[in-house]
């Protein structure tokens, strides 16, 4: 793509306080529509994009199948498990035809709970694991720090459907383990600590991923002995860590990027999701629900990897493979260079404007894609042309050939 297809223009500065949103605005990834409501432009959709592939093969690799669910939820489904006048986060309105009550999605057990019930009759039917991508909506009092608060988001929310509490515990350590793979693929891994956490309907504990950044609203104790960490909501009823029993606990700051519960039969009762037996008895269904910030995790990343000059994106989000920089003097050339990388299969942003090489060169480093490539008359008359990673300070001359391998 050219860089004068996207339709943007950089700033130099925002009156932006958290770093990913001055950051993301700045490069032309989002645009602010109005608080903890943002537009996700050609950049920061592809970002996005890529995010939530990682997290489906992760999904998909535990037995994940993928659907679509409506925002658009009746109140009738809400009032059913009695949390239409209770969850203080739900948008609720009344419809100015039929006067029916609905609420916009802030999380669908309402919803996936009765679709499976039309599915499932026999242990036989068990395990289902069912999840979606999607916008959910969420009356934040305070929406802030960026990307990291808002009231509209995508999120990703997988749901598991076991027979037993026996079969949800394995199902919830696989879970546990794919989500570490996501952020590990995600450049997020080494800062990131499985944390216990309160507001499990089925066991003493639900959990979160928590990653170290100085912009997260939550503290967390890190356990210096096994690595796994506690919210500070839960510290004052557990000094020590609850996995290995260690006191010796590190106090960081910490944004939460993603949670998972064990529901139990708290919905299945709600809506009498059963199923038979062996024995032809009727069982509750034991529900798991397991969700991560897709839209949030776009502005972590930002907040936690980005130096002087701007973003630093991690190969495997990068909004493009390569950031092709054409100086005075190059167009032919950059053009060749630009036909051969999209014919290998390359994802190219070539800057095709008008513009000083300065100017140039500091939207390259601002916007952060892995690779930047320039192309001048001075690497054309050796014959070269300017490779440099993001992350790395001295570029390299190469020719196109080792470019393509």
């Amino acid at each position: 793509m050219k860089f004068t297809q996207l339709g943007i223009k950089t700033l130099k500065e925002t009156k932006e306080q958290s770093k990913n949103a001055d950051l993301l605005i700045r490069a032309g990834y989002v645009n602010q529509l109005s608080a903890g409501v943002f537009t996700l432009l050609n950049l920061g959709k592809r970002v996005s994009d890529k995010i939530s592939q990682v997290v489906k093969e992760e999904m998909e690799s535990v037995g994940g199948v993928e659907i679509l669910m409506p925002a658009l939820q009746p109140a009738t489904n809400w009032q059913t498990t009695k949390r239409w006048d209770t969850l203080d986060v739900l948008f609720r309105f009344e419809s100015y035809y039929t006067k029916t009550n609905y609420a916009l999605g802030a999380t669908h057990e309402e919803v996936i709970t009765p679709l499976v019930k039309n599915y499932v009759n026999s242990y036989k039917d068990l395990p289902i694991y069912l999840y979606q991508i999607q916008t959910k909506f969420r009356d934040e009092l305070r929406a802030k720090s960026g990307l990291l608060r808002n009231r509209e988001f995508i999120m990703k929310d997988l749901y598991s459907f076991n027979a037993n509490t026996e079969d949800l515990d394995k199902y919830y350590e696989k879970m546990i383990q794919a989500y570490k793979k996501i952020y590990q693929r995600l450049g997020l891994g080494d800062i990131t600590y499985l944390t216990y956490a309160s507001g499990g309907s089925f066991s003493k504990y639900s959990h979160e991923f928590q990653t170290l950044t100085k912009a997260g609203e939550d503290i967390i104790f890190i356990c210096n002995k096994c690595q796994l960490a506690i919210n500070k909501e839960i510290i004052s009823e557990q000094k020590k860590c609850p996995e290995c029993g260690n006191s010796k606990l590190t106090e960081e700051k910490a944004s939460e990027v993603g949670n998972i519960f064990k529901l139990g039969t708290k919905f299945s009762q709600a809506f009498n999701l059963t199923y038979k037996d062996i024995n032809d008895k009727d069982q509750y269904v034991v529900m798991g629900c397991y969700g991560i910030g897709i839209t949030r995790l776009v502005g972590t990343i930002v907040e936690v990897l980005n130096d002087e000059r701007g973003i630093v994106w991690p190969e495997s989000v990068s909004p493009f493979d390569f950031h092709l920089v054409t100086l005075e003097g190059a167009t032919k050339e950059s053009k060749l260079v630009y036909d051969k990388l999209q014919n290998a299969g390359f994802e190219v942003l070539w800057d095709d404007r008008e513009e000083s090489a300065g100017k140039k060169l500091a939207d390259a480093d601002l916007l952060g894609i892995t690779k930047r490539i320039v192309i001048s008359a001075k690497t054309i008359k050796a014959g070269k042309i300017e490779l440099k990673f993001r992350g790395e300070k001295e570029a390299r001359l190469v020719s196109i050939g080792e470019l393509l391998k």
